[in-house]
């Protein structure tokens, strides 16, 4: 089940960003996220603006990401690629798992495509499990845009 997340979920959502950090490093993927990313300030803003949700199940918190409706400034500029289309849509960010239920991204994705059929998410080109995921719920690879630090990721599309 998605919810949006609560401040009494804050523990639990930091536990899984951890982990989630962990993991990237285990595969190789020790810079997209480093070591403190996505801040707590961030998590707490992200709540605040009730755009934080979790997957929840058995009422075990597995899974958080952040659901954004609305133009996201990273992807006015895309290179060596374009989006499919400027219609308006929703962006899935910070996507993470604690590890012990499959199926998180394909829970999130299909919460998303309920409010607007019309997705973007991007991942850092390290992140082979993110973009094997993407692909898989049906993403299409777009073309590079680049984050608030500068650094490039590979940008999805699903219409």
């Amino acid at each position: 089940m998605v919810r949006k997340a609560v401040f009494e979920d804050f523990s639990r959502i930091c536990d899984i960003y951890a982990h989630a950090r962990a993991f990237m490093v285990q595969i190789g993927n020790e810079t997209q996220w480093g070591d403190s990313y996505p801040p707590e300030e961030m998590l707490r803003e992200d709540i605040r603006q009730g755009r934080l949700y979790v997957v929840e199940e058995d009422g075990v918190v597995h899974g958080v990401f952040a659901f954004l409706l609305g133009e996201d400034p990273t992807y006015q500029v895309i290179e060596d690629g374009a989006w499919r289309s400027g219609a308006p849509y929703g962006t899935i960010h910070r996507a993470a798992g604690d590890g012990q239920v499959r199926g998180l991204f394909g829970q999130m994705v299909d919460f998303c495509w309920k409010e607007i059929p019309h997705l973007r998410v991007d991942t850092h080109e390290k992140n082979a499990v993110m973009r094997h995921l993407a692909e898989k719920y049906g993403f299409q690879p777009c073309g590079i845009i680049y984050t608030d630090d500068g650094t490039p990721r590979i940008a999805f599309e699903r219409l």
